[in-house]
Order: C-alpha cells, then structure tokens, then sequence
C-alpha cells in the first residue's frame, strides 16, 4: 500500500522524490522500451530478513565476554539485497514476499515500497507473524551471522477476491535454485517469455549434484561463486567450471572473490573476464546479491559480455564499503563519482580499459561525469540507516 492507502500498478517505476534520493536517475532500458512490453523488468520472490549489522569487530567474538563495535546498521535484508539493487539501478522492479505485521515488518516495507519504488503489490502481510532477523558481524575482511525465523503462511485471499499474479508479466526473474527443490513459478515465467537468471546457495546435503538442480534447464543465465561451481562441476578451477556449466545452461558466469569473474557464453563460445576492483571492505553483506543486479541489468540493456561482466564487479565493490546488504547497493549517481574518480588518478589504468564504456552510459542520459558538471565527489556516502529516528 502507499501512504494514501491506494495499492500502486504493478511494476509502475519509482516516484520521482524516491527516485532523486536513492540515484535512479538512468533507465538503461529507455531506448529498448515499447508500448507493447510487460510493466516489470525483473520479478523475484523470496525471504526478507530485517538485517542487524555490527562492523568494526577486531575479532569474532569470545564465549563469555561482550564485544562492543565501532559501527552498526540496519536494512531490509535477504532477498530485499537484490531487489534493492535492481530498482537502484533504474530496473522496474517487482518482489513477492512475506512481511510480519510488527515494527521491523512496518519499516521493511515502508523502506522499499516507498524508499527504493519497488513494486510490492504480489507482496502480503502476516498477522500475527514476526519478521525474520539476521544479526550479522563483520569482521577480518569476513562476516558471522546469527539468523531467526518462522516459514510464513501463504496469503489468505477471500474466494470473492483475485489475488496478485506470480509471477507478473516481467522480462527477467531471479531465482534461487537449490537441489531437490523444483518451482512452477520458474517455468511458467520461462515458457511466458521471462529470461531466467539463477544463482545457487549452499548445498547442504553434500551431494552437489548438478541434476539435483532441475529448474536449470529453464535459466538463461547461471551465476554461483567459484567454489559452489567447482563442487556442482567437479573441476579443479573456476574457469574449467564455467565452461563446463555453459554445456548446461546458456550463460554462465562465476565469482571468483579477489580474482574478479568469468563468464562463458555457451552458445557463441565468447568468453570474458574482469579483475576485481580492489576496495576498502565495510560489510561483505549480499555482494553476491548486488552483482547479479548489475549483471542482469548490462544484459536486458543488451550490452557486450565483458561490459555487463564488468559491471557487475563494479556495483558489488561499491556496495561492500557501506552498510547493509540492500541500503549499501549503488545507485547511478555513485557509479557517475566512482568513475570521475578513476579519471583523474594515474594508478587506475586497468579500470580505464575496462569500464571505458560508463563514459558514454552516463553522457548519453545526461549524468555529470566531473565536478564541473556537478558530478558528486567520491567517496560519495550515505547515511547510516537505523530503526527508530522519526523524520522531522
């Protein structure tokens, strides 16, 4: 609901006060759209989590003893990372998911319906039921976390009523595959049209078994880290692991932490890669998220490999020098500063060669590119989000 109580179109793009303050200031899909195309971008489905951030730990904390941190936020977490990241990046954006009817469920909502313009209406409320918590603790370039919560009922719709479609009309999903487990939802939106992009969580059993992941054969594009490809392939190197991954699905693409990424397409035989740029780390929380946001928004915009390669390594390392897995995502106008930066320092010839083309993205929707122009100064920060101020 928006604050008037009326529920908004789904998929409608964010308003214009949200849009100014989180940097959607560039739709890169603006050439491609027609009369005729769906009213969400990406659909994606999944937990939020109310995240609990401490950073600034020297170490993990001793049994018996209390640890006190130099630094702590809040946001919307879990699946709300990735949905965050979309809309920051100019995506019409549209989440399904469960939000309890307490405090944190209130502020979860209110900061990405009406912080970030995402479409919630395939979202519902839970009464009675309490948001899921993750308390996580960065520290020695990693991170620990502690998380509680309940499954949540499925919505009650009153037989008189017509629930929301799920998933909507949309031109790319994200899922999040795991083994044994198999979603209508995922082929439905396949067999529609939508382009399906997947990552990949821990296999708990140990099997890592790439069969086990059956909604694989409706993805596009298939995004794990390097040692989860490693595991599900059985190869000795990342590399090998994308290659062998592209025989299964279209497009794969793997994470590879300090070494960057490495992409195969499966149909052409290109391949890509992308050093990792190297950034002072606040809070790792949902990097992983972040960069498929970027990867799938170079791919709808229909850039070059090493382009949309290359723009995924750059959102996620922006995003690791904030706090919070959703509120640290970058919108365009720290991508504009990041690349201002690098323009006018000497040491940063590998990042010219690579992200050459943001000079031309961000001329042609008219973002400042220098100082000059009014580009902002980099390091460009946001505000440390927590629950309990009151606007004023």
């Amino acid at each position: 609901m928006t604050r008037d109580g009326k529920s908004p179109e789904p998929g409608s793009p964010p308003t214009a006060a949200a849009a100014a303050a989180n940097g959607h200031l560039l739709d890169p899909l603006a050439g491609l759209r027609t009369p005729a195309d769906p009213a969400v971008d990406v659909y994606l489905t999944g937990t939020v989590f109310l995240d609990i951030i401490f950073t600034g730990l020297d170490s993990a904390p001793v049994r018996g003893t209390e640890s006190w941190a130099r630094g702590m936020g809040s946001s919307p977490g879990g699946v709300a990372n990735m949905a965050t990241a979309l809309a920051r990046l100019g995506l019409r954006t549209s989440l399904a998911a469960a939000f309890g009817d307490d405090v944190y469920g209130d502020y979860c909502w209110d900061s990405l319906e009406n912080g970030e313009g995402i479409d919630l209406s395939p979202s519902h409320r839970v009464p009675g039921w309490h948001s899921p918590v993750t308390v996580s603790m960065a520290y020695e370039d990693e991170r620990t976390m502690v998380s509680h919560g309940h499954e949540a009922p499925p919505p009650a719709v009153p037989e008189h009523e017509a629930g929301p479609e799920c998933p909507p009309p949309a031109r790319a999903c994200v899922a999040a595959l795991a083994p044994g487990r198999s979603e209508d939802w995922i082929s439905f939106a396949a067999r529609r049209g939508s382009r399906i992009f997947a990552d990949v969580g821990w296999d708990e059993t140990g099997r890592w078994e790439l069969a086990a992941l059956t909604d694989l054969a409706h993805c596009e594009a298939f995004l794990p880290n390097a040692e989860e490809a490693m595991r599900y392939t059985r190869a000795d190197c990342p590399r090998a692991a994308a290659r062998a991954l592209a025989e299964k699905v279209p497009l794969a693409v793997v994470t590879m932490g300090a070494e960057g990424a490495y992409a195969v397409d499966g149909g052409t035989g290109e391949t890509a890669q992308v050093p990792a740029i190297r950034v002072e780390a606040l809070d790792p929380t949902g990097a992983g998220d972040v960069f498929v946001a970027g990867f799938v928004t170079g791919t709808l915009a229909g850039w070059p490999l090493a382009d949309r390669l290359a723009f995924a390594g750059l959102t996620a390392a922006l995003s690791v020098q904030e706090f919070g897995g959703s509120l640290s995502a970058p919108g365009w106008m720290e991508i504009a500063a990041w690349w201002q930066h690098v323009k006018t320092h000497d040491d940063q010839a590998a990042a010219l060669r690579h992200y050459a083309f943001l000079d031309d993205l961000l001329a042609a929707a008219g973002l400042p590119r220098t100082p000059s122009e009014g580009a902002p100064v980099w390091p460009l920060r946001r505000a440390v989000p927590t629950i309990g101020f009151r606007q004023r």
